[in-house]
């Protein structure tokens, strides 16, 4: 049969196609249910919310207010009625920078920056960080901006000067008199911040610092304000005293004046567009022999005298380079929250889709099925749900302990943002595909936020510290612990590794869906996996300093394990955290909940890594049966999706058209709605 002959049969065959005794029927057009109305909330939703935020929900919920008050937030009104705050992204770079400090000064006038630096208490900070976090579910650009201005240029006046420092700068920063920028980064060097190649000289006949570029690799890069808003700027440099190089110091330089116009001996240029993050003006900085004033330096680490005498009482030059890094650790920590506060608007808006979105039917003239209704798609929303629960209990942890600080606790501090500010970027834009992805074409438009956060996101795996190189880092604090546990014949007492001190935990032959379940099976799950790769790391790298290799070249040669164990000490101080939470609540509905998500945490955390099955800590046999319990726990915690984003406690303006009445926004008299405007 001829090609021409079999197509006509085949159309024959579709145009006079026999009855059939079951025959298909039209269903009605498609309308919009809210999911409230058939998914009741089993838990309350304002408890779980206060476990979740944490801290200062009044205020939080003020500065929602204020920004869905003013047009300066682009306020839109979808179809049904409903209207929606988020940037216009279709503006142009310019306009979007120019908007975003717009949006600053107007939040200025009403008092959300009061005290952010000149107040001081763990209060003060917890509510600056809560301010901060509301304004990143808003616009990443607003966030990154206050970021810089705040805690990277304000926070290294208040830790790095004193108090010459502190009365001269601080309240006018606050006060937006002088805006602030931070050039740490180089072309040439960005995470290795001991090698950047600006250099200082001192010159004691004028009393002043000279500040040089001296090379195109030592252009500062990437310095978010330097563009077109910054009148100042905090400079990392070497610093030079008479021919000796005493290691990275920071020092305050002015690059405008007070008309904006750019100071003599710099050069600034723009880094141009970017595939996130518009609203920031990036630049680039040179300097060609600057002068600032000897009081410029800031000096809480060392001095330098008139007569040139360098004076600092950490001698050790790596002593007194951690000391100046230290207190940098407010960016790892700010990162991190909003980044599960990106994750968190994504699942909203993913699962309230799923739960009024159909596609196809499971008979023939049956009603279609509500996507969250598949199990396929419950397990690519819910484990990342119950992770982002889990991060949130972790992140809240983080900044605990970072307000709570203390000289001895710097460490750990160190240690676990390092860990955490990887691990929850990583998890937000695994988030934030799956729901693009989750939200079919409706993902791509970019007033459904999911497709735009991608790109305003991803820039956090590598500022404030590549992700790969914090978990290198966290590995090899890890091993040094070891090491010293092991040189000093002493128990280990950092970094949550006393669980190092007590047998092996076992693992049971076969698993039962109530051990699964159970604390003490995760904790000893996880526990095991961390100390079985600390111990591998120590021994690899041992036996490669035995055959000749240095320290540092045996660890970056054992690479793989260091990424493992990295991933274990962060998965594992996770779920500490989840369990802690969970211990302060009362038995009942909300505890219950708590129980199911710190489950689905841990054993997505099993099924997904596998060292678990590479080094033996789980059979073939159990590993099977934790993805059997996952499934499982996907349909039990599939009636409590709509309460747990609810719990979120985003409100709707802050989400998107898809999230609620999709049809109606998608209507033709939400077209002509437009056309009027």
């Amino acid at each position: 049969m001829d090609r021409v002959t079999w197509r006509t049969q085949v159309l024959s065959n579709h145009l006079h196609r026999p009855a059939a005794s079951s025959a298909l029927t039209a269903n009605p057009c498609l309308g919009y249910s809210p999911p409230e109305l058939t998914e009741p909330f089993e838990f309350d939703t304002k408890e779980m919310r206060k476990l979740l935020d944490h801290h200062h929900l009044e205020e939080r919920d003020w500065l929602f207010g204020l920004m869905r008050q003013s047009k300066l937030f682009n306020p839109k009104e979808a179809g049904d009625g409903r209207v929606f705050v988020s940037p216009d992204y279709n503006q142009s770079m310019e306009q979007q920078r120019e908007m975003t400090m717009k949006r600053i000064e107007y939040l200025l006038d009403r008092g959300v920056f009061k005290g952010w630096l000149t107040d001081k208490g763990v209060e003060a900070e917890l509510r600056k960080f809560a301010l901060l976090e509301v304004s990143g579910i808003y616009d990443h650009s607003l966030s990154v901006k206050l970021g810089v201005h705040f805690f990277l240029w304000g926070g290294a006046i208040l830790f790095f000067g004193t108090k010459r420092h502190h009365d001269k700068w601080l309240r006018d920063t606050e006060n937006y008199a002088i805006k602030g920028c931070f050039a740490m980064t180089e072309l040439g060097h960005g995470s290795n911040v001991r090698g950047i190649e600006t250099v200082t000289t001192y010159d004691s006949k004028t009393g002043e610092f000279v500040i040089n570029t001296p090379c195109e690799s030592a252009q500062k890069y990437w310095i978010g304000g330097a563009a077109n808003h910054a009148t100042h700027t905090i400079v990392f440099s070497q610093l030079n005293i008479s021919g000796t190089d005493q290691g990275v110091h920071a020092f305050i330089a002015q690059i405008r004046d007070e008309n904006g116009n750019i100071c003599p001996n710099i050069r600034i240029a723009d880094c141009g567009h970017k595939i996130g993050l518009n609203g920031v003006d990036n630049g680039r900085i040179w300097f060609d022999n600057m002068r600032i004033p000897r009081e410029n330096l800031l000096n809480s680490v060392a001095d330098v005298t008139a007569e040139g005498q360098y004076l600092s009482a950490i001698k050790d030059p790596y002593q007194r380079f951690a000391a100046f890094l230290a207190p940098l650790t407010s960016g790892r920590v700010t990162i991190a929250t909003s980044a599960i506060y990106s994750a968190k608007i994504s699942l909203a808006i993913a699962i309230r889709y799923s739960l009024t979105r159909r596609a196809f039917s499971l008979t023939p003239n049956g009603p279609e099925v509500l996507l969250l209704d598949y199990p396929s798609h419950q397990h690519r929303l819910l484990p990342l749900l119950a992770k982002t629960y889990a991060m949130t209990f972790a992140a809240n942890h983080l900044k605990t302990i970072y307000v709570g600080r203390t000289p001895e606790s710097s460490k750990i501090i160190h240690v676990v943002s390092s860990a955490f500010k990887a691990t929850l970027t990583w998890h937000n834009m695994r988030t934030l595909q799956e729901c693009r992805e989750a939200c079919g074409g409706q993902g791509l438009k970019t007033e459904n936020r999911i497709g735009n956060l991608k790109g305003e996101f991803d820039v956090q795996s590598t500022f404030e510290g590549d992700n790969n190189v914090l978990m290198q880092q966290v590995s090899k604090a890890l091993h040094a612990e070891f090491i010293t546990a092991q040189k000093k014949n002493q128990p280990f007492k950092a970094l949550g590794l006393e669980h190092m001190n007590k047998p092996s935990p076992v693992i049971p032959p076969h698993l039962t869906s109530s051990t699964l379940q159970s604390i003490e099976f995760q904790m000893d799950a996880f526990c095991l996996r961390e100390r079985d790769l600390l111990n591998r790391f120590a021994l690899e790298v041992s036996q490669r300093q035995k055959q000749g290799e240095s320290k540092e070249y045996s660890v970056l040669l054992s690479y793989q394990l260091a990424e493992d164990l990295g991933r274990a000490f962060s998965d594992r101080t996770i779920l500490q955290t989840v369990i802690d939470v969970e211990a302060t609540v009362p038995a009942g509905s909300l505890k219950n909940v708590l129980a199911m998500l710190r489950t689905m945490y841990a054993l997505i955390c099993l099924e997904e890594d596998v060292t678990f099955l590479r080094y033996g800590y789980l059979s073939t046999d159990n590993v099977t049966a934790v993805r059997k319990e996952v499934s499982s726990l996907c349909r039990e915690l599939r009636p409590h999706a709509l309460a747990l984003v609810s719990s979120f406690g985003i409100p709707d303006a802050f989400l998107s058209p898809i999230a609620f009445n999709w049809i109606g926004s998608n209507s033709w008299s939400s077209v002509q709605h437009h056309l009027k405007i």
